[in-house]
């Protein structure tokens, strides 16, 4: 028989359809489906090596002794815009608020055809470099009220081009997701004196059955009610509330984290499209005792259709523990 699983730090509660149960492997992308090896360098690409002049002006660059590794410039198709004043106006029930922010692309290594999972550490952790610059730039900003990271990988994530790249969001309120997981979180330090986060990951860490990889600094493990199969948090071990705060050691610790699950991902699932995102505390908050960032990798090996839509509740057709004990024992290349 199914059962309901619900996750105390988002309130969702997630059907787990027993009966419909896939094993992990069958969640792999077929051959078919796999698309065709890329060029390293591709001339219409604006993102390549050698076609800067097509993306500027440029906000960040970091490189070595081989050109750049990693670029910041503006989004062609911006949501928002830098330039303007924070206004809401109300009139009745009707509410609006002029589209002041931010919306920038990370380029995020020179080679067209690279991949996070693939990519040398090094290289991984420069990207996380630029997060955290960029970030720290924008929050001095008072009209930005929240700070979005994201990546979106393969076309099945939402990607509308190949080129490896993430994107950067700063918006002029703080999104309603947002909102609802700091209430919870100040709700359940109000009620126990505990952060809400800090306690799931001592209790994942004493359960041991979804945890995907430990490191130094950082923990991924799939949640009790993850929402969809593979759904998966990484966790700073410190509590620390806003992304920005990140030390250097936790950075590449984090790089590695990362790198390592999404190569695992890569192997072991046939290199599926997913996203990822950093939750952090809104920009005027840099610290608190209740909140706790922590970043969220969901692949795409599902998909959301009228039930999702209709009630807001999920249906997962993979436990959790199975998919993490999947992972756990995929075994990639030395790096």
């Amino acid at each position: 028989m199914s059962h309901l699983r619900q996750n105390v730090i988002t309130k969702d509660w997630v059907i787990f359809a027993t009966e419909r149960a896939k094993r992990p492997h069958e969640f792999a992308r077929s051959q078919e489906d796999t698309p065709p090896e890329l060029p390293s360098y591709k001339h219409s690409c604006p993102f390549c090596q050698g076609n800067e002049n097509a993306t500027e002006p440029e906000y960040l660059r970091i490189e070595d002794d081989r050109g750049w590794r990693v670029r910041i410039i503006p989004n062609k198709y911006p949501a928002l815009s830098p330039i303007g004043e924070r206004i809401r106006h109300s009139e009745g029930i009707h509410r609006s608020i002029t589209g002041v922010g931010y919306h920038e692309v990370l380029i995020e290594h020179p080679d067209h055809n690279a991949t996070l999972a693939l990519m040398e550490l090094d290289d991984v952790i420069n990207v996380f470099r630029a997060y955290r610059q960029r970030y720290r730039v924008i929050s001095h900003d008072q009209r930005i009220e929240s700070i979005i990271i994201f990546k979106n990988h393969g076309e099945g994530a939402g990607t509308s081009l190949e080129h490896p790249h993430s994107q950067i969001t700063a918006t002029p309120v703080v999104p309603s997701q947002i909102r609802y997981r700091l209430i919870e979180a100040t709700n359940y330090f109000d009620d126990i004196g505990e952060c809400l986060f800090c306690h799931t990951l001592r209790d994942e860490l004493n359960a041991k059955e979804r945890i995907v990889l430990e490191t130094e600094h950082f923990v991924t493990f799939m949640p009790y009610a993850a929402l969809s199969p593979f759904h998966m948090w990484v966790f700073p071990r410190r509590h620390s509330s806003c992304f920005s705060e990140i030390t250097d050691p936790e950075l590449a610790d984090l790089a590695y984290n990362l790198k390592t699950v999404l190569a695992k991902l890569f192997y072991g699932l046939n290199n599926p499209a997913y996203n990822y995102t950093i939750r952090s505390m809104p920009t005027d908050e840099k610290q608190s005792d209740y909140f706790h960032w922590y970043l969220a990798i969901v692949p795409r090996v599902s998909k959301a259709a009228g039930f999702e839509l209709g009630s807001g509740m999920y249906i997962n057709t993979a436990m959790p523990e199975d998919s993490a004990s999947f992972l756990r024992e995929i075994e990639i290349p030395k790096f």
